[in-house]
């Protein structure tokens, strides 16, 4: 595990950015602050790009400016031009069948019917990549998912979510270190 390329999946725009489908967003701003990099807009890369210099390699954070169901135009851009491979790639996205408050790391799988990794995974023809699932629960019916996602949390939700995205930026080092077995054993036994 070599990860070059973090990847924060949300929609742009005021009117999404308070969103349960923004907490990818969420996690990169957080790590962001962490670093002290600063985001910047890259039409190239169809998103908002920061570069963090770390001792052995550069680390990319990436915020897809695309809307959700076109973010692997973003990843593939970015991927393409610096050479990164799909497994240096970690994806940071909302998660409906994860209780609020959990957090969950794997690599590869299926993409759970969720539009930014469906995407990702047809523009990068893999989906070998890392993921980081913030849970933000299900309201129960399928039919209710989209406007779930699209609004925002409750008080206590986003409080539950934004411990959860501290607690896994607390893993960031172990992720970069390549300590996978230790990485998932630090996040999956998270507690709200």
């Amino acid at each position: 595990m070599n990860i070059k390329l973090i990847v924060g999946l949300g929609n742009p725009g005021q009117e999404y950015q308070d969103t349960r489908h923004n907490a990818g967003f969420w996690f990169l701003d957080e790590l962001a602050w962490q670093y002290k990099a600063t985001f910047k807009n890259e039409k190239k890369f169809f998103g908002e790009i920061a570069r963090i210099s770390l001792p052995h390699q550069d680390l990319w954070l990436l915020k897809p400016e695309t809307f959700m169901n076109l973010s692997g135009k973003a990843v593939a851009a970015l991927a393409q031009f610096y050479k990164i491979q799909v497994d240096e790639i970690l994806v940071v996205h909302d998660e409906l069948d994860i209780d609020c408050g959990r957090i969950r790391f794997k690599q590869g799988g299926g993409n759970g019917g969720h539009n930014g990794l469906k995407d990702i995974q047809a523009k990068l023809g893999s989906a070998n990549f890392y993921r980081l699932r913030l849970g933000i629960g299900h309201p129960g019916d399928k039919n209710l998912v989209t406007s779930f996602v699209l609004n925002k949390p409750t008080a206590n939700e986003r409080q539950l979510l934004d411990n959860a995205i501290v607690h896994a930026r607390q893993a960031i080092n172990l992720i970069l270190d390549g300590n996978k077995e230790e990485t998932i054993r630090f996040l999956h036994s998270y507690t709200a």
